[in-house]
């Protein structure tokens, strides 16, 4: 046996006993890129009730965590990019962040499991920025999870895209990470390992197919594929399960063929390309959890696959720089309505659930005004200033809202503008062109949204709280 294999089989081993054991079920990855925020608590209960038990979060957001106290899920939380300078500079910076985001939480009955220093940081689009200060980062968070007293409890990891790693056969044996950054994934996956840590990959078929229009579309999906893949004596019929493996053979060739790997994200988009709808995503993402339900694995790795779904609700304000698509991973749109159902608990049994108490705004639309000309010269100016500044990603070729003619689209952007802007009457004032209506221009297949009244609900949990004293007051005043 290969003497680098051998250290790290013992390593393993070392670690077994002190390796967080994932908890089983579905996780979710919970965004907050987004101009109207659905309510914390309504989003906890519309996961609890829909059968996640696991979230993994972005950033340390307050709110968030403390709508998850004592609700038993399992949480990953995660660093911004933009963070991980002052993480890598500075170790008191790191035990900061851990003391305050989280160990006072976990004290508090937040079910911390995993600590996510950074996201997808080692991206070719990135330019390296983030090459010499992510492995100091993880470094640094690692040592301050040990200094309070939660390395057994809380694991320190970090989401990689599946573009870390590549194959020179094209072919899953053929794996191996990527040149240009090699012998710095090695030394965090000894880093990881030494710490009982798992690999986290974020896998994206969609994007496979996004890339290449000559991708078999059927093996993207899972399910009997008409091209299958042999590697070997080993046969794929789906993306995943090769692209996984071709990270177990990366791991393998470079002594860690035992290293946990978790899915930090997996999903596919519902708009903003052709391929991207709400039948292929159902298609998909139903797909991915009856592999997670039937515990099989990968050919390379058996068992239970540890997957967080990308993504839990639609975000407005993500950047669309990969693709139009970028906005619309969601299971749920933006106010918590399911698109379609999913099985969690079993196959094609469908048990996700709205979110409840929503407040819209009113029942107003800004569009185009009837006696508009289409030659308006303002037209170009005004389209482009709405959809920079709202969200026009549904506009387009064989997407939700593509089958509007020229004054639909026109409305579209308005109202986009006009809904993420509160509905305030300025924002319906485009000149000559606009005006508000309250008739829905909605289509069968095109919906002009109203926003979330986030307002309302932030007074509303004012108010709740205050009645909550009024009414403790008021019985203990008449008790006594």
């Amino acid at each position: 046996m290969d003497v680098g294999v051998a250290k790290a089989t013992v390593t393993v081993l070392i670690c077994w006993m002190c390796l967080v054991v994932p908890t089983r079920g579905v996780g979710a990855n919970w965004g907050t890129q987004t101009s109207h925020p659905l309510p914390p608590r309504s989003v906890v209960d519309m996961l609890k009730q829909s059968g996640f038990q696991k979230v993994k979060l972005f950033d340390a957001d307050g709110d968030i965590l403390n709508a998850l106290k004592k609700t038993g899920f399992e949480v990953m939380v995660g660093i911004p990019n933009d963070m991980l300078s002052t993480l890598a500079d500075s170790t008191i910076a790191a035990q900061d962040f851990v003391s305050k985001n989280v160990s006072a939480y976990v004290n508090d009955g937040v079910n911390i499991r995993y600590v996510a220093v950074g996201n997808e940081p080692f991206l070719e689009t990135s330019n390296g920025s983030f090459l010499k200060t992510t492995f100091p980062a993880l470094q640094n968070i690692q040592s301050s999870v040990i200094k309070v007293g939660l390395s057994s409890k809380v694991k320190v990891t970090i989401p990689l895209n599946a573009a870390v790693y590549e194959s020179s056969t094209s072919l899953p044996s053929g794996g191996d990470f990527r040149s240009d950054i090699h012998d710095l994934m090695v030394a965090i996956v000894k880093f990881l390992s030494d710490n009982g840590s798992p690999f986290t990959v974020n896998i994206y078929p969609f994007i496979s197919l996004y890339n290449d229009h000559n991708f078999p579309i059927d093996f993207a999906f899972f399910g009997e594929s008409a091209s299958p893949v042999v590697d070997g004596n080993v046969q794929y019929s789906n993306v995943f399960d090769a692209n996984h493996d071709t990270l177990v053979w990366a791991l393998q060739k470079n002594g860690y063929p035992n290293l946990p790997i978790i899915v930090g994200e997996v999903g596919w988009p519902t708009d903003g390309d052709v391929n991207a709808n709400p039948m292929n995503a159902q298609k998909f993402n139903q797909g991915m959890m009856n592999h997670i339900l039937e515990g099989k694995g990968t050919p390379l790795r058996p068992g239970p696959i540890n997957a967080y779904l990308f993504s839990l609700i639609d975000e407005d304000e993500k950047s669309i720089r990969p693709g139009n698509f970028e906005r619309h991973w969601g299971i749920y749109t933006y106010d918590g309505r399911p698109k379609y159902q999913l099985g969690l608990k079993s196959p094609n049994s469908g048990s996700l659930v709205a979110a409840k108490g929503i407040q819209y705004l009113d029942k107003k639309w800004c569009v185009m005004k009837g006696s508009a000309k289409l030659n308006n010269e303002q037209i170009p100016a005004s389209v482009s200033y709405a959809c920079d500044r709202a969200d026009c990603t549904s506009l387009g070729y064989q997407t939700s809202c593509g089958s509007l003619d020229e004054r639909g689209n026109l409305s579209y952007a308005f109202n986009s503008y006009f809904q993420k802007n509160d509905q305030d009457l300025i924002a319906c004032k485009f000149p000559g062109l606009s005006e508000i209506t309250d008739k829905d221009p909605s289509t069968a297949t095109c919906k002009f949204e109203i926003m979330i009244d986030v307002d309302s609900a932030v007074c509303w949990n004012v108010v709740g709280w205050w009645l909550l004293i009024l009414a403790f007051l008021h019985y203990h005043y008449y008790a006594f």
